[in-house]
């Protein structure tokens, strides 16, 4: 999971890890993640998907929900 989702941030396209957080939340089972999150399923299935517009805030309650976290790296500029 982490390795996929260090891939999408990677591409540095937020549909890319909007879909990759989709993935894995499916695959965990929706259910529980919105009674994780405190969101619906519907807000999630909506946020998560290619169409959806996945705010920093939703990001970060669906990561902590997954058990997984964002870290920053200073990248040398070329």
């Amino acid at each position: 999971m982490a390795l996929y989702l260090e891939a999408c941030l990677e591409e540095n396209d937020p549909t890319l890890l909007a879909a990759a957080l989709g993935d894995i939340a499916r695959a965990r089972g929706m259910a529980q993640l919105a009674r994780d999150t405190g969101l619906t399923r519907e807000s999630l299935y909506k946020a998560l998907s290619a169409e959806g517009n996945l705010s920093l805030a939703t990001i970060m309650k669906v990561m902590a929900a997954l058990g997984v976290r964002l870290h920053a790296e200073v990248v040398p500029r070329t």
